[in-house]
């Protein structure tokens, strides 16, 4: 990567009691990118996440958004800083309905007004405008997924985290997901995505880095997708 990042992490630990979590993680996202961040169970995945959005303190290291520093700051500074994450299980409000679940983003949103993020995310996602008055409990799984995803939209964030937006979704609305993380990207956004499909994501992503134990094990090209061995490495990590 050539240009300065957009989102960076520097030298980031994260400790939970005594046992390490993250170790001296350093990664970089570049403005307009999709990156990956894929390892097996326990890799501090969601951890890496949670530590950017300010969720877990980090012991030492550093994350900087467009070259600031948001160390020390609360999970709501930096989703009005311009991230917003779209947590793992979609966590949605099930009793209310797909707009005000859509409303809610609006509380980390940095503009004015209401129609034109609300309108952004219905053109994204149709289905969602179709059922905006019904509850979102109603929705299938992936309509709940494009809501998650959705919500977090309407803050018109700089940097999208997703943590396995594909969790439990049958093929062809893993498609829709990946088709939408396109779209969102076309749009301005850049993207930081967790995933479970390890060789999907590394075909899809600009480049896709592979965590295990907690440590940054390697990165990957689009091109090594398709390389079996360096794919069971990756997992194996």
């Amino acid at each position: 990567m050539t240009e300065a990042p957009l989102l960076a992490v520097d030298g980031l630990d994260v400790v939970y009691g005594r046992v390490p979590a993250i170790r001296a993680l350093s990664l970089e996202v570049a403005a307009g990118e999709i990156v990956g961040l894929i390892g097996p169970n326990g890799a501090g995945k969601s951890t890496t996440l949670h530590a950017i959005v300010g969720l877990v303190p980090p012991a030492a290291g550093d994350v900087r958004l467009a070259g600031r520093s948001l160390r020390g700051r609360s999970p709501e500074q930096i989703a009005r800083s311009g991230i917003a994450l779209v947590p793992e299980g979609r966590r949605i409000f099930g009793g209310f309905s797909v707009e005000e679940n859509l409303r809610l983003g609006l509380a980390a949103r940095r503009g004015n007004g209401v129609a034109a993020p609300l309108d952004g995310v219905y053109e994204l996602f149709p289905v969602l405008a179709e059922m905006r008055n019904r509850p979102a409990g109603a929705l299938s799984g992936g309509q709940q997924q494009q809501l998650a995803i959705g919500r977090a939209l309407v803050a018109e964030p700089d940097v999208l985290l997703l943590d396995e937006p594909s969790l439990g979704l049958a093929p062809a609305l893993v498609d829709l997901v990946f088709e939408a993380l396109a779209a969102i990207r076309e749009r301005g956004v850049t993207v930081l995505l967790v995933e479970q499909r390890a060789q999907r994501t590394v075909a899809f992503a600009d480049r896709t880095y592979v965590l295990g134990n907690g440590e940054l094990r390697m990165t990957l090209s689009p091109a090594e997708a398709g390389d079996t061995d360096r794919m069971i490495a990756a997992y194996l990590a």
